[in-house]
């Protein structure tokens, strides 16, 4: 196994060993990804607080995320096409999650589908919702989300409508891979997948296919996706989901602080502040400077969490020091998962849990939950000046 010392090393490898166009699927934003860069570049902006001469033995990162025991704060965030990064993807990003103690959430958009990682799973998942306009498969998914025993749903609010990625369409994404001769000489380089895909049955979306009818192919999958979004979802939706589902609930993609209200009048458990990675509205603010404000408006009346530019220990701690009661990695795990399959999704795991426990230390904590803005220095304009 290479040294792996940062999740920057494992992306190295991913970028490598994966094709291009499902690399530059998990490493892309919208239009000219500015929310994408700033998403990353806006946590380097806070400084953390180094005390000294503190007992820094007995420290522990274990807390709980919607009432759920985790060895950190960190859960695996849902990204679709997973199973595209590696052969059974999915399957193996929520092994690595079980035996590591964190929650693992399976995308609406997997290779794999529930019934595939609940039968090589021991745990409970989460499993991330989108809205579709198709309400029986709606029902039909919650349904099997429940048979499958998982342990929360997470609705994402974000994507009624998809935001543009240059890099996709100049790669002509698609599963199975478009034979177009640039994508026929970049497998010719990735022996390492092809052998690993030759390897598996699941190659398709595995939630969608052989669960609606008239959906039996991929060709006949990519023309109902393109028109299965639902640009109609309001409140009132999600507050049909949550009674279909009722189990807790966690709502993704909030970015404001009136919908973080919303949020919390509709019952949700949870809310995750979240841009989609960068990947929806290009141009609006990274997570991490939205999280005050929202912190503000509902973060005593409801457990706040935070998706979109962590790539690491010291960045978990940011958020959680400003407020947010767990995060999310997904291009961290993905980057693993693309360079050494499971091996590689725990490896990003200890990466981040090793940065969060020594920079916690040396901030002077030794509770994961002690950690609170006293342990940041935060620029006075972090927030921005901006009129609405």
């Amino acid at each position: 196994m290479p040294i792996i010392t940062t999740i920057q090393d494992l992306k190295d490898l991913h970028r490598r060993r994966t094709p291009r166009m499902f690399y530059d699927y998990a490493e892309s934003g919208s239009w000219t990804e500015q929310t994408f860069r700033e998403n990353t570049t806006d946590f380097e902006k806070i400084r953390l607080r180094q005390r000294v001469a503190v007992d820094m033995t007995g420290r522990s990162t274990a807390s709980q995320m919607i009432g759920q025991d985790v060895s950190m704060p960190v859960a695996l965030a849902p990204v679709g096409s997973t199973g595209m990064q590696h052969a059974d993807g999915e399957i193996l990003a929520a092994k690595a999650a079980e035996k590591f103690g964190v929650p693992f959430t399976l995308s609406t958009m997997s290779i794999c589908s529930i019934e595939d990682v609940a039968e090589n799973t021991t745990k409970p998942f989460w499993f991330q919702l989108y809205a579709m306009r198709d309400k029986t498969f709606i029902k039909n998914i919650i349904q099997r989300a429940k048979d499958a025993k998982c342990s929360a749903l997470v609705v994402t609010l974000d994507l009624q409508i998809l935001g543009q990625r240059h890099k996709d369409i100049k790669n002509g994404l698609s599963i199975p891979i478009r034979p177009t001769l640039p994508n026929l000489i970049d497998l010719a380089t990735k022996w390492r997948w092809i052998a690993g895909m030759a390897k598996t049955k699941r190659h398709a979306f595995g939630n969608i296919v052989g669960h609606i009818d008239g959906i039996s192919d991929l060709s006949s999958l990519s023309v109902w996706a393109a028109e299965s979004f639902d640009p109609q979802l309001n409140w009132e939706e999600v507050k049909e989901i949550k009674k279909m589902w009722g189990g807790p609930l966690i709502l993704k993609g909030i970015l404001d602080a009136e919908d973080a209200k919303m949020a919390l009048q509709v019952g949700a458990d949870a809310i995750i502040v979240s841009n989609h990675g960068g990947r929806q509205l290009d141009g609006a603010l990274s997570s991490i400077r939205a999280l005050p404000a929202i912190m503000d408006a509902v973060g005593d009346k409801i457990e706040v969490h935070l998706d979109s530019g962590i790539r690491s220990g010291q960045d978990v701690l940011k958020a959680l020091a400003m407020g947010a009661k767990g995060t999310y990695i997904g291009r961290a795990f993905v980057h693993g998962l693309g360079a050494m399959g499971e091996a590689g999704v725990t490896k990003a795991l200890e990466v981040i849990h090793k940065e969060l426990d020594v920079t916690m230390a040396l901030c002077g904590e030794t509770q994961v939950r002690d950690l609170g803005r006293h342990d940041l220095l935060i620029p006075e304009d972090f927030e921005g000046r901006w009129q609405a």
